[in-house]
């Protein structure tokens, strides 16, 4: 019953969006800034919504360590679909996605996303991988706020994979902060029983930003260790 709940309300997704979209289409005509906090704003209502209808009690901690006057790098872990719910409904800046490819086909979903500046990487074209990198280091430049998952794939194992090559280049590029988050127990409200929702508690922690600027180069090159370890350090508290 709880998946078929969701579902309904996916639906309300696709036609409410037949009104939603043409409006903030409109509104980027004049203020390309308003239609981006628009449909944040709104894509943030749906998945709140499907987070409610599946029943899933989220804890939320460190929203304090969070900047609110500087765009920063978010890098999570990644267990499953939940864990962009969960993020993208607690952030309190604006943000946009690095999505795999794949998301671009789907209608409307698409729209959306791009519309908050999410952008998607081909993870099988290490050039095209590089220009999507780039391009989210100039939306931080410009002033959101960006999310990378730097192990690449979902994991639902005890350890994180190894972080990919260039992950968090956009944090090199722009000398932003970087601030890790911890998700747990994500995938077990979907993918370990998938299709089904199961409701299942759920946290999400944010840490404490990693001051990229003040880095020395050497320091810079162990970049990827040093998240990798605060993500993990979260995770086993």
């Amino acid at each position: 019953m709880r998946t078929i709940i969701v579902v309904l309300w996916l639906v309300f997704f696709v036609l409410s969006s037949l009104i939603m979209l043409p409006i903030a289409w409109l509104m980027k005509k004049k203020n390309p800034v308003a239609a981006q906090r628009l449909s944040q704003k709104y894509s943030t209502w749906i998945l709140k919504g499907v987070i409610v209808l599946s029943g899933c009690p989220v804890t939320v901690k460190g929203l304090d360590r969070i900047p609110r006057d500087e765009p920063v790098l978010f890098a999570m872990n990644h267990r499953g679909i939940f864990d962009i719910l969960v993020v993208y409904t607690t952030v309190p800046v604006l943000m946009g996605f690095i999505s795999k490819k794949e998301w671009k086909k789907i209608p409307f979903l698409r729209a959306w996303m791009v519309n908050c500046k999410c952008l998607f990487l081909d993870r099988e074209n290490p050039r095209e991988g590089l220009k999507t990198i780039l391009e989210g280091a100039e939306n931080i430049k410009a002033g959101t706020s960006m999310c990378i998952a730097p192990e690449g794939t979902r994991n639902h194992g005890d350890e994180l994979l190894p972080f990919k090559p260039g992950s968090l280049k956009m944090a090199e590029k722009t000398n932003c902060k970087i601030v890790p988050i911890a998700l747990k127990n994500t995938d077990a409200a979907f993918e370990l029983q998938a299709p089904w929702i199961k409701k299942v508690p759920i946290s999400v922690e944010y840490g404490d930003p990693i001051d990229v600027a003040s880095m020395s180069k050497e320091e810079k090159r162990g970049l990827e260790a040093i998240v990798k370890e605060r993500i993990e350090a979260m995770l086993k508290a």
